[in-house]
């Protein structure tokens, strides 16, 4: 255990936050001031795993305890997932208990969305066996099982631990999965490869007791290619590959992103940091959330809003002073990614001479025949290696350029395709009502309509374009940070009715140019109105842009009639 893991920081005689009210341990407020806060402080989320295994394996459903059931089991990647035929208007009104089905939604983390060929049959397998044949690749790297029994839990551990799987913290108030470029340390444009900074991370937080009571989740991200293309700006913290007019390339750290109902973009602390001492800042980081993260309060308990009242200057000389008693080094803001795709579609040369091979799913959702059949091809064109990508899509590494072609046809009998639409390039989609507890309405097939009612209504259209369709307001499938943001919610339709419809965001952006979506004013949609809505705000943006303006640029001046 590292120096920074060993207690928390000593308490600090500065005023630590907005008041002495906020519940921060390093103002000395160890008592819990919630019922969450009091459930960790009962019993760690880590210790679950013991009693799901010898206990409620055993026992099945009834046998679990409540704390157990909707607190500490997120620990172990595990939530109970909606009982069939409850219907959005019921979500925020009934118990929790009235929506709990008794199967699980299982998350797998996937730390830099790194996989082996015999990983990814491992995980197919699972889902075949186990869960029904789901398997939904998360806009986190993450794959996503639902289905799952508890008594099947520790035959499900067995297989997944046997290859180097996990799901420790997939869910819960602790460091999730660290997300990273999936082209790390092969791309031949890349600043720096990340990989030995997720391993050591990894190898420091993840199932550290030292680091599993946080205030609430905490997302981190690492990547050295220059197409940024790990939603940096959405994380706790994130490292970005930027190279050092002196000192050469290393990363830039960012902090205090986050999306949901407050969203906030992540501010840069203006430090360039080596490979080899991210895993330190990264623990330091963390650290400070521990320490000083505001826990009186659910909704204010990220590291945003830590952020948003220390700022960058103090929050860094906090960090340097009390967490890595070192200074750090100013550096260098990374550049502009070159172009609006982030999402490594298509062929494309590896440094090495091979190929890498980037394609499509619909929307994140696959099967467990599916992932099976991919590793299967993979392996017939010799690669051993398979990436996944916080758009949902997922990548072929190490294919010898003679076999390219092969490869793609092989994935395209599967309808999963290098060459996507850019509706189905760009559009992506949470859990949704299916599943999720927390949902209003129904995504993954909502969203899969919508693109093939955009590829038949407007097959020319070739611009980058962003459609991210969330179920709820909790903006899982990053609504505000999409050109066209759907937020779930019921509306009224032209009869009076009581329906499923959407919130809309409009020219919401990362990357290029960063910010939230715009909001017009009163504007929501049906969800069977969705494609004649998105239909006309698109042929509005072909009239009326500029040469070469994007559609979020153009949502910026475009006046509120073209939006409506």
């Amino acid at each position: 255990m590292s120096d920074t893991a060993k207690k928390p920081a000593a308490p600090s005689r500065r005023k630590a936050g907005r008041h002495r009210g906020e519940g921060q341990w390093a103002a000395g407020h160890f008592t819990p001031l919630n019922a969450n806060e009091q459930l960790k402080k009962d019993d760690d989320g880590l210790n679950v795993r013991t009693r799901i295994e010898t206990v409620y394996a055993r026992g099945g459903f009834d046998s679990i305890d409540g704390q157990d059931l909707r607190g500490r089991m997120r620990w172990w990647g595990l939530y109970t997932q909606r009982r069939p035929g409850i219907d959005g208007g019921k979500t925020g009104v009934l118990e929790p208990h009235e929506l709990d089905d008794e199967y699980f939604m299982l998350r797998v983390r996937i730390d830099g969305g790194r996989l082996t060929t015999e990983q990814l049959r491992v995980i197919g397998g699972i889902s075949e066996e186990f869960a029904r044949g789901t398997a939904d690749i998360t806009d986190r790297q993450n794959v996503q099982y639902h289905w799952i029994r508890i008594e099947d839990m520790p035959e499900i551990w067995r297989r997944l631990e046997g290859v180097g799987l996990s799901t420790t913290e997939a869910c819960g108030d602790v460091p999730r999965v660290i997300i990273g470029s999936p082209v790390a340390g092969i791309a031949e444009d890349e600043i720096i490869d990340g990989t030995p900074a997720i391993e050591a991370i990894h190898r420091r937080v993840v199932g550290n007791k030292a680091y599993s009571n946080l205030p609430r989740k905490f997302k981190t991200a690492v990547s050295g290619s220059p197409l940024l293309d790990v939603v940096h700006e959405i994380n706790d913290v994130a490292f970005v590959g930027v190279v050092h007019p002196e000192h050469g390339p290393g990363f830039d750290v960012w902090v205090g992103g986050g999306l949901s109902t407050n969203p906030r973009l992540a501010v840069r602390l203006g430090a360039w940091v080596p490979l080899d001492e991210v895993a330190d800042v990264h623990e330091g980081v963390v650290g400070i959330f521990r320490d000083y993260g505001y826990r009186r309060l659910r909704n204010r308990a990220r590291l945003k809003y830590l952020m948003a009242d220390w700022g960058p200057e103090k929050f860094r000389r906090v960090l340097e002073d009390e967490y890595l008693r070192r200074p750090l080094i100013d550096g260098p803001a990374p550049e502009n990614p070159p172009h609006a795709w982030r999402d490594h579609i298509g062929v494309h040369r590896q440094r090495d001479g091979r190929y890498y091979v980037g394609f499509s799913p619909r929307v994140g959702r696959v099967d467990g025949a599916t992932l099976t059949k991919i590793a299967e091809i993979a392996e017939a064109h010799g690669s051993r290696r398979v990436r996944t990508t916080v758009e949902q899509k997922m990548l072929i590494l190490d294919v010898p350029g003679d076999r390219t072609q092969s490869l793609t046809e092989a994935l395209e009998a599967l309808d999963l395709t290098t060459e996507p639409s850019v509706f189905r390039r760009g559009t992506m989609a949470c859990t949704g009502i299916e599943f999720c507890k927390l949902a209003i309405v129904e995504t993954k097939a909502r969203a899969t309509w919508l693109i093939e009612e955009m590829e038949r209504r407007l097959p020319e259209f070739d611009e980058p374009l962003l459609i991210n369709v969330n179920g709820c307001p909790n903006a899982c499938a990053r609504t505000q940070v999409a050109d066209i943001g759907l937020k779930g919610q019921l509306v009224m339709d032209d009869d009076g009715r009581q329906v499923e419809g959407f919130q809309v965001h409009l020219g919401g952006s990362l990357g290029l140019e960063p910010g939230f979506g715009r909001k017009v004013r009163g504007l929501k949609v049906t969800a069977e109105g969705l494609a004649d809505y998105v239909e006309r705000v698109l042929r509005a943006y072909l009239d009326q842009r500029e040469p070469g303006e994007r559609f979020a640029a153009w949502v910026g001046r475009a006046p509120e009639e073209s939006l409506a």
